[in-house]
């Protein structure tokens, strides 16, 4: 099971936030991407685009920050934070 808490901050508030659970027997990666895409759904926001040194920080500390960097489009808020609460 992986559990993934997604929030959108904004002038170091959060002003939106969402949690993904899933239960199926695929990869940890594939478990991954469809929390994160369930929760940018939720949010109605863009799915982020993993730049290396997301990969890097998620890999080391279970979680990563997102900034303009890491959407095509202009985002409203300053940064998409995803934090794994269980696995």
């Amino acid at each position: 099971m992986l559990r993934i808490w997604g929030k959108v901050i904004k002038n170091n508030k959060i002003i939106m936030h969402e949690e993904a659970i899933n239960n199926e027997n695929i990869s940890y990666q594939e478990q991954l991407k469809k929390c994160i895409a369930e929760i940018a759904q939720k949010l109605d926001i863009q799915k982020p685009y993993w730049l290396p040194h997301n990969l890097e920080e998620f890999n080391k500390l279970k979680k990563t920050i997102f900034t303009q960097d890491n959407f095509i489009e202009e985002i409203n808020f300053d940064k998409f934070e995803i934090i794994v609460l269980e696995e």
